[in-house]
């Protein structure tokens, strides 16, 4: 049950405090509208994506309004579009593409996910299709949105796959470099990746799931960050306790949305994704809170550690506040996405191997990061080798969202305006890895991996 006084504390954190739901987002199963005819297909997909999420955008703009908490974004995931579209053999899925981004129009959400495909063992015909059709998906709609999981904990890395996406974020930041190769911000790949992650661009509904569920990411770094101003100096068990607590406050504001969106659409409760993700507003970054803890600047010595505090005492306070807790559920650090990171990459506090040393405790990985246009794809792929070797090793989620600017280079700046920001170009380390890349075949996964 939730009381009055936590309504009472929770308007005082949307106002002083930018809290907010990040998302609503739909998850609809698209299985059962495979077919061998690619109009068809198209047809089954428009219909079934417009008929169940028809309510979505009105029911959460209701809870919005009757109970004050801002939704910011609404949104939808479908199943991996490899899967879905296997049956038409067909050599492109862009037509695919263009229906989703007209039913995500047509239902009024920002962002629709699922244009996937799930390669971490092997590619299968329609997992190339997918791959090879995802520059020209990107550069052709507006609100689609594609990931690649390249690796898991139990398979081991998929270097082939990876030394293509090198390629393919390429072409695509290529294809839209007219916008500041803003297609490769819609964008990521995968190591462990969740199926019933809300936050875009790497959500997709997971064969395991239910025929439509309902996630919510909530988020709150101001919230956090303001908590901690109250315990200023205190000793670390403060510190957690304090993030933890707060972390359940935030959580239980998630909680109460997607009951309420859940029962007013008649749809099942899926997960609470209680990850804390920032945005450009001032007041509302991830970095803040990091520096709030003692550091001068993100990316000081004490960071990672700082991050890992961070991190853990989310995950401690949200569980409680949640029975179903799940997606990615954490803190990200998601550069253009961020005003203290973009700070910290200007005045040279941070670089791209302290943010990949930072991937190992956070939420997700390296996340929204402008870099040089003429980055090769070989360095491109082993940026993503890296981060994939990061999550097979411990077991976690990890992605890579990068955008090679085309035109720009280190000391320019570019904007993707709204929640996307903008951000400094940062260098990336100049030593050729093309040999490596280029041995093909599969990295083992780990010897911890034969649990069973």
């Amino acid at each position: 049950m939730i009381t009055r006084f936590e309504v009472q504390e929770t308007n005082q954190m949307i106002e002083q405090a930018k809290l907010d739901v990040r998302t609503i987002t739909l998850g609809i199963n698209l299985l059962d509208c495979a077919d061998s005819n690619m109009d068809t297909l198209n047809r089954k997909i428009y219909d079934k994506i417009t008929k169940t999420a028809e309510h979505l955008v009105k029911v959460g703009e209701d809870i919005e309004k009757e109970f004050g908490i801002p939704i910011v974004n609404k949104r939808i995931s479908v199943t991996p579009i490899s899967i879905v579209a296997a049956a038409t053999n067909a050599q492109s899925y862009v037509p695919v593409a263009h229906t989703l981004d007209r039913a995500a129009k047509a239902v009024g959400v920002n962002f629709i996910g699922g244009f996937s495909a799930l390669v971490h063992k092997g590619c299968n015909a329609s997992d190339n299709v997918l791959i090879q059709s995802i520059p020209q998906a990107l550069a052709e709609t507006e609100r689609v949105c594609s990931s690649v999981n390249l690796g898991s904990s139990k398979t081991g890395i998929n270097m082939d796959a990876v030394k293509e996406m090198g390629k393919i974020i390429k072409d695509t930041a290529v294809k839209t470099k007219d916008k500041d190769s803003i297609g490769c911000a819609k964008l990521v790949v995968f190591c462990n990746a969740p199926e019933d992650n809300p936050f875009m661009a790497g959500a997709f509904h997971g064969v395991g799931e239910k025929d439509a569920v309902i996630n919510v990411g909530v988020s709150g770094p101001g919230v956090v960050k303001k908590a901690l101003e109250e315990v200023k100096n205190k000793d670390f068990e403060t510190l957690c306790e304090t993030v933890k607590r707060t972390a359940f406050k935030i959580t239980r504001v998630g909680q109460l949305v997607a009951r309420e969106a859940s029962q007013r659409l008649n749809i099942p409760f899926g997960i609470i994704d209680l990850s804390l993700a920032p945005t450009p507003a001032i007041g509302d970054s991830i970095a803040e809170i990091l520096e709030e803890m003692g550091l001068e600047s993100v990316g000081a010595p004490g960071t990672t550690a700082a991050l890992a505090l961070l991190n853990d005492n989310v995950k401690k306070g949200g569980i409680m506040a949640s029975s179903y807790v799940g997606g990615l559920s954490g803190a990200f650090i998601p550069v253009s996405e961020d005003q203290g990171m973009i700070k910290a990459v200007e005045k040279g506090s941070i670089n791209l191997e302290k943010l990949e040393a930072m991937t190992c405790v956070c939420s997700v990985g390296l996340d929204m990061i402008a870099i040089p246009g003429d980055t090769s794809e070989e360095t491109i792929s082993g940026i993503i080798a890296d981060e994939m070797a990061i999550g097979m090793v411990n077991g976690k989620t990890t992605a890579v969202r990068i955008i090679p600017v085309i035109g720009k280079g280190v000391g320019d700046v570019v904007e993707f305006g709204g929640l996307l920001g903008y951000a400094p170009i940062m260098a990336v380390n100049s030593f050729s890895c093309k040999d490596f890349i280029n041995r093909g075949g599969r990295i083992p996964a780990p010897v911890h991996s034969f649990k069973n």
